[in-house]
Formats: structure tokens, sequence, C-alpha cells
């Protein structure tokens, strides 16, 4: 199973040898994984590697040996997921249309869709539900539930009407239509793609707004497929679009299509280093993406983790401690105040402590 780096656990067991990607060897099949074989792979900016399967614990074990309980109470679940399943498994159907008819039909993505977007209010929390809804469904259906029902969240975060954030969500829901034209062994290429191959896949942009089009002949609603890999620095495609260029609805999805691949790579762990991901987000508000849209998702994604778990490591002892989140900081996103037994501790002040895990 397919792992990111900083997911990785000490005694997990490589099941594939890592090449960086000049082809170098970096670590062989059968490693056991320690802090010194994840240091080695971030140097050589490897992302996911593959791993032997392991159990998913129920209780989230620190490595100073407490045991952590799930703060999440999901009374909503027995609700949400049902409706979260069907929409995952009617992507399914939606790709078997549009390549058998070049179109989805828009009554029955609304039928799909809308029942979701109607119960998202229930659950604040959007950090813990999307990983308890996850599912072991194919990736680029779950995928593009999540990103309809992140965009949703974000464009109302943002400030658009309720009907304007339905729209933003099913432009999300199809931003990836267009890769039920590329080829499946592509797509689930294990290694690295040629440079052949990653022109194809480019072109699912290109792909899904020509669907989009011919199904709705909605611009708005297309433009999110065309645009979604676009970079404010230029560096995105199809077309290398700059800054303003870019549709405000596909910076949208920008944000939250990187959000979901980040998460939904590692569906069957559900310890992970939550902030790690919105930590990318925000070094990349400052080149690729827009710096607005995301720090709005950040701003309103991070007071999910008040209540929750973490592990802390002070720099100046090399000691590591578990602590809550009582309070998150409205600038300082990633530096909140944690309480530690009697204690409490603002990381706005004591620089020496990092967060180096968030339990959910």
């Amino acid at each position: 199973m397919r792992i990111h780096v900083t997911d990785l656990l000490d005694g997990d067991l490589l099941s594939r040898d890592i090449f960086n990607n000049y082809g170098l060897h970096v670590l062989s099949k059968g490693t056991i994984v320690t802090n010194a074989e994840i240091s080695r792979l971030l140097q050589h900016q490897i992302d996911f590697v593959d791993i032997e399967e392991r159990t998913a614990p129920t209780q989230r074990n620190t490595r100073s040996g407490r045991t952590i309980e799930s703060t999440v109470n999901p009374k909503w679940l027995p609700k949400v997921q049902p409706i979260y399943e069907n929409a995952v498994k009617s992507f399914e159907k939606f790709f078997s249309s549009a390549v058998e008819s070049g179109k989805v039909d828009d009554k029955e993505v609304t039928a799909v869709l809308q029942p979701l977007l109607n119960n998202l209010q229930l659950e604040r929390d959007v950090v813990s539900m999307l990983l308890l809804l996850n599912t072991s469904d194919n990736y680029t259906y779950q995928h593009s539930a999540q990103v309809g029902m992140l965009s949703y969240y974000l464009a109302s975060w943002l400030g658009h009407s309720a009907t304007e954030a339905a729209m933003i969500g099913k432009a999300g829901f199809l931003h990836d239509i267009g890769k039920c034209k590329i080829d499946e062994a592509i797509l689930n290429k294990p290694g690295k793609l040629s440079p052949e191959e990653f022109d194809e896949v480019k072109r699912h942009t290109v792909y899904g707004h020509d669907i989009i089009l011919q199904s709705f002949n909605d611009s708005v609603l297309a433009v999110g497929a065309l645009q979604h890999h676009e970079r404010m620095d230029g560096s995105g495609y199809p077309h290398g679009l700059k800054g303003e260029e870019i549709h405000p609805v596909s910076k949208i999805i920008a944000v939250v299509d990187i959000y979901s691949a980040m998460i939904s790579a590692r569906v069957y762990q559900k310890e992970r280093d939550l902030l790690f991901v919105l930590r990318e987000l925000h070094r990349l508000s400052f080149s690729q993406l827009d710096p607005v849209t995301t720090h709005t998702f950040i701003k309103h994604m991070i007071p999910n983790f008040i209540g929750k778990h973490v592990q802390l490591s002070n720099e100046e002892t090399d000691e590591e401690e578990l602590g809550i989140i009582v309070m998150t900081h409205p600038t300082e996103f990633f530096r909140p105040l944690v309480q530690i037994g009697d204690q409490f501790l603002d990381l706005t002040i004591e620089r020496n402590y990092e967060i180096k895990h968030v339990y959910i």
C-alpha cells in the first residue's frame, strides 16, 4: 500500500525498491523504516513509498507509550456516510457515461451531489469528517467527491452565496471528469510517469472542459476542470496561466485538490501529520496558489484541531510530550496554545516547541 513519507512510522517495511527522480537507488525493498530512512527519503524529494500492509489501530499509540483515545464523536456519520458513498460510486457511472457519450447528465449529477452538500452543515470538523468518510473505493472517484465537498466549503468561507457555493461544489465534483479519457494503466501506474505519459495525463484538463461544456453548456462550471492545475507563478498547465488570468473558481479547486490529494492517498491510516498538509499549502501560497484563497482555507481548517491531542517535540531537549490544542492563533496558524497536564504552552512564545503529530 502507498503512503506519504511524512506518515511513515518506525518499523514500517518497504515493499518496493525506492528510486529518486534521477533514477538513483535510494532504499531497497524489505528495508525497515526508522527516522534515518525517513530523512533520506525527504532529502531525495520522494513523496510516496510502498509499504507492507499494517493494521490500522483503533487507538493512537505515541512513542512515549501512552495511549490516546479518539476525540471524534461523529453523531452525523450514520446519516452522511451512505450519501457520501453513493456520491463516490455514482462518479464511476459518470465516468462510464462520459467515455461512451462524451457527456454526463445534469439531473443525475445534481441528484447525487445536492444531498451531500445539504448535509455538510451537520459537521463543522471538516478535518475529521474527511478522514472518517474515506473508503477503499477507487482514488479518482473518492477524490472527486472530496474536492466537491471542500470546494463548497471554501466557496462559502470566501463569502459566496449558497447558490454560488453549490455551483462551485459541482465544479469541484466534476473537475477530474476528463480522466475518463486517460488510459487506466497510466492513471494507476505506481512508478514515475514518462514525459509522454505525463503529457497525456495533463490533457485530462482539456478533456474535462470539453465534456462539461457538452453536458452543461456552462463556461464557469467547465473552467474548474480546465484550470485547476494552473498556478499563480505560471508553472501550471495546460496553458501556463498566471495570477489574475486564472478564474476564481479554479483557484478554489486548486487549493482543495491539493489538500484532498495529500490526505486521500493515505486513507488506510488515521494517524498522520495533518498540520504538515496545511503547512505545505501555506508554503505554496507564496508562489503557486492564490494567497487569499489558500489562507482562507487554512484559517477555517485550523480551528478543527482544537481539542485534538498532539505530539510535541522540544528542539532544545530533544524530548517529546503529549498535549491538547486548546486555542488556535489567528495569524500564526501552526503555533496554537497547547495544554500539557496543568501547564499551558503558547507556541507563539515557546518557539523551541514544534507539533510533530496530530491525533484524530
